[in-house]
């Protein structure tokens, strides 16, 4: 069965509140076994099985790791805090790694590519994980362009190909002469990476899904895919490290608190995160509890009202900067019905952080939980 698509689910509900969307399309191919083997000849599969508690209660290859003890008991914050990463620059795992092409990848659309030329690197998704990924594997020099979402200083200074917020410009991709296109289905509209592909670019298509188990296959695919699966094995366990250390240093509450994870656009659009948004098991791995999960929700957004979230009472709030922002900061939560209802909003319990940084999902997401743990807990 297809795994649950946090993307697809948001843009659905700001569909239903006639926000306009983007246009991609979902590719459903079921996941293949994981595998890191890029030998000449060999299949890749962009869309690989996540590794289920990664981290947190396995190691990338699902052998349970050793029980948290988790750092000194803490309070929760008693005051609006905005999580930054201790530093927000990505590290390659090597300068040099050893390649090997050409490689058959087994694309998320069902399409079979072959890649025999990365030496003009294209990796642009909603979120800059597939960027991040690249650049960490020591590819970052051979990158010629950027989303809107891949901010990270090394990759700043790269031309833009999404000029209108997260939309596509064929043109501005086919100036920077590509000979691979690394994409999913969370930014779009497709047409144009068809049109890349029908103009004899490859263009693979990797899972859209982000959550701390798809962390190891994210990275196994596309190392798998460019040919030097032995950095991406480095950099699987890297980041397994990290994440862990960051666990580590984490505090270990008395209680567990409710967090929920808000979507808000302006006061209009009033979403709480649930199962799959990609926060809850950020939520989990920082041992509080996901409001919208516990609430039953079916979705990874869903709608709510005003009286469900006051019933509920979380005990912080975890909103995109972006989205806190288009409200006048943590004092215009006070201003829309609902958040302004909750003890949270009026003791300024609320977490924020950057739009992309959050839901990354990449190589530096160990650096994401330790931001999020200092800023939840005192």
């Amino acid at each position: 069965m297809p795994r649950p698509r946090a993307r697809v689910a948001l843009l659905a509900a700001l569909t239903a509140l006639t926000l306009a969307a983007c246009g991609a399309t979902d590719p459903e191919e079921p996941a293949a076994p994981a595998t890191s083997s890029a030998t000449p000849g060999a299949t890749v599969a962009a869309c690989q099985e996540p590794v289920e508690g990664f981290a947190v209660t396995t190691d990338a290859d699902g052998r349970p790791l050793p029980e948290r003890t988790g750092g000194a008991p803490a309070s929760l914050l008693t005051g609006p805090v905005t999580a930054v990463l201790p530093d927000d620059d990505v590290e390659p795992v090597t300068t040099a790694p050893q390649q090997q092409l050409p490689v058959t990848v087994e694309s998320c659309d069902g399409e079979t590519v072959e890649v025999t030329d990365t030496s003009r690197i294209l990796a642009v998704d909603l979120y800059g994980t597939l960027a991040e990924i690249v650049f960490s594997l020591g590819l970052g020099d051979d990158v010629v362009g950027r989303d809107t979402s891949t901010g990270f200083p090394a990759a700043e200074d790269l031309p833009l190909v999404t000029p209108g917020a997260h939309d596509l410009n064929a043109e501005a991709i086919l100036g920077l002469n590509p000979t691979v296109v690394l994409t999913d289905a969370t930014i779009g509209p497709t047409d144009v990476q068809l049109q890349l592909r029908d103009a004899g670019i490859p263009v693979i298509f990797f899972d859209d899904v982000r959550s701390m188990d798809t962390i190891p296959s994210q990275i196994r695919a596309v190392a798998g895919a460019l040919g030097v699966p032995e950095a991406g094995e480095l950099l699987v366990e890297r980041t397994q490290e990290e994440i862990t250390a960051a666990l580590d240093l984490a505090p270990v509450p008395t209680e567990a608190p409710s967090i929920a994870f808000l979507y808000l656009r302006g006061g209009m659009v009033q979403l709480l995160g649930g199962p799959g948004s990609g926060a809850d098991s950020l939520i989990r791995a920082i041992g509080a509890r996901d409001v919208g999960t516990e609430l039953g929700l079916e979705r990874p957004f869903t709608q709510i009202t005003a009286e469900t979230l006051v019933s509920v009472q979380p005990d912080v709030l975890l909103l995109m900067s972006a989205g806190l922002d288009s409200i006048g900061g943590p004092a215009g939560l006070l201003d829309v019905p609902g958040p302004a209802q909750t003890t949270a909003a009026q003791e300024g319990r609320v977490v924020d952080m950057d739009d992309t940084t959050l839901l990354s999902f990449g190589p530096r997401t160990g650096r994401v939980v330790e931001a999020l743990a200092r800023a939840v807990y005192q």
